[in-house]
């Protein structure tokens, strides 16, 4: 039974381990809604796919942990897709659609979709 939405804010940082290979990306999100907040935060191993000089996309998973008020820890697995689109091709700057699907302890189930804005740091 699906339960109620959450809204709130991520942010992550991720760097390149082996060049064309795979990317680390290690994040966390707050969630909140009413009368429940929640924190998650997640290590996710990326597998890099390079669509054209401006459009990038990477598969991955990792471990993930979440608190939330009231019930304490829980430990899972988060899946990831991300599609990054750089307008220009020095990749400065860009954006981002990524649709997470993680699976925690007592068979709980969340979908989640971020969306923001890529920084390249150099």
């Amino acid at each position: 039974m699906p339960g109620p939405a959450s809204f709130g804010a991520s942010a992550s940082v991720e760097f390149t381990a082996v060049k064309d290979w795979l990317e680390i990306e290690i994040g966390g999100a707050s969630l909140f809604r009413r009368g429940m907040k929640e924190y998650e935060a997640d290590l996710i191993f990326k597998k890099p796919f390079t669509l054209s000089n401006t459009v990038e996309l990477m598969a991955g998973a990792g471990p993930a942990v979440s608190y939330t008020t009231g019930e304490g820890p829980k430990w899972g697995a988060t899946f990831a897709l991300d599609l990054m689109f750089w307008p220009w091709p020095e990749r400065k700057f860009g954006w981002f659609v990524e649709p997470t699907y993680t699976i925690s302890q007592g068979n709980e189930k969340s979908l989640a979709v971020s969306m923001g804005l890529l920084v390249a740091i150099p």
